[in-house]
């Protein structure tokens, strides 16, 4: 659909039944919304005030926190209008710009958990040469360019996307996502061959880097004393945990939806909406519970509160 002005509008259709159901699905996702928020920011809060969690592992989960609210911020408040709307439309830019967050800190994520991969690689297996290798300048160097290099790939690919031209005006879900490869008139090769470079850049060769750090690290804590196997296991299961969770999450939205298979609209549905809850409240609640650290210092918030 093209209004006079020239502005192209893109429908969802991915909510089930939203006539009957709208203010339930808000009061859930408003809900949702509320408890990422909650969940990350205590956490966030915890390590900033605590100078003994002041260290590279710590920073990198307040990082990947970030990550979540800022995740959550791209899609949730927009999926609460949209709930409330007589019709759910976006505009083309803005979809794109919505796209373009939420990859951008998709990568990041990806690119985090391989600093966070390293620092527990150099932690464990070299633990003499660990303050010469995770200094801070080492950190913040990691930091910026999980956040950076993503930027740059995913804008070129957004740039791509803008000066395509959409025959289709409808997405089959309910946020901007890689659907939108749906909405072109000609599939485009160059989108298509870029797509899978990036895709690889900041998702697989990340992916085979951690994968292969915490190999080395199980052999060598299978190799070491008890003590050694026991720190492994608890430093480095949350963020396997996470690693998994996510992993599964961005396999489904990049290539099922991109496959478009030919899925029950509740299903898609229901898929879509755990791709966007479960991650974002899942990252606190694993290293809430897993981090002795972080788990210490939320029990005496809790005492506290309670006290009060």
């Amino acid at each position: 659909m093209v209004n006079p002005l020239n502005v192209t509008y893109i429908t969802f259709d991915g909510f089930v039944e939203l006539h009957k159901y709208k203010y339930l699905f808000f009061v859930v996702i408003f809900t949702a919304y509320v408890l990422i928020i909650c969940f990350n920011v205590t956490i966030m809060c915890l390590i900033w005030i605590h100078k003994n969690l002041h260290e590279p592992m710590y920073i990198f989960i307040a990082a990947l926190l970030m990550n979540s609210v800022l995740y959550s911020t791209d899609i949730y408040p927009k999926l609460l209008i949209d709930v409330l709307s007589v019709k759910e439309t976006t505009t083309y830019p803005i979809c794109l710009s919505q796209s373009f967050i939420y990859y951008t800190l998709s990568g990041s994520e990806f690119l985090l958990l391989s600093a966070m991969s390293y620092d527990r690689y150099v932690s464990i297996c070299k633990p003499l040469q660990y303050p010469t290798i995770m200094k801070k300048a080492t950190v913040s160097v990691f930091l910026v360019l999980a956040w950076i290099v993503p930027v740059f790939e995913i804008t070129v690919l957004v740039v791509l996307y803008a000066n395509m031209k959409i025959c289709s005006y409808t997405l089959k879900g309910i946020f901007c996502n890689s659907s939108i490869f749906t909405l072109q008139c000609v599939r485009s090769a160059v989108i298509s061959l870029y797509g899978v470079l990036m895709l690889l850049n900041i998702g697989v060769f990340p992916l085979i880097f951690i994968l292969f750090s915490y190999t080395r690290i199980l052999i060598i804590s299978y190799r070491s004393c008890k003590s050694v196997r026991r720190k492994a296991a608890q430093t480095c299961l949350p963020h396997l945990l996470v690693l998994i969770n996510f992993s599964c999450f961005i396999t489904y939205d990049v290539v099922v939806v991109r496959l478009e298979p030919d899925f029950p609209q509740h299903v898609r549905l229901i898929m879509t909406l755990q791709t966007i809850l479960y991650h974002p409240l899942f990252n606190p609640i694993i290293y809430g519970l897993k981090m002795k650290e972080i788990s210490k210092h939320l029990k005496n918030l809790f005492s506290q509160v309670k006290s009060h």
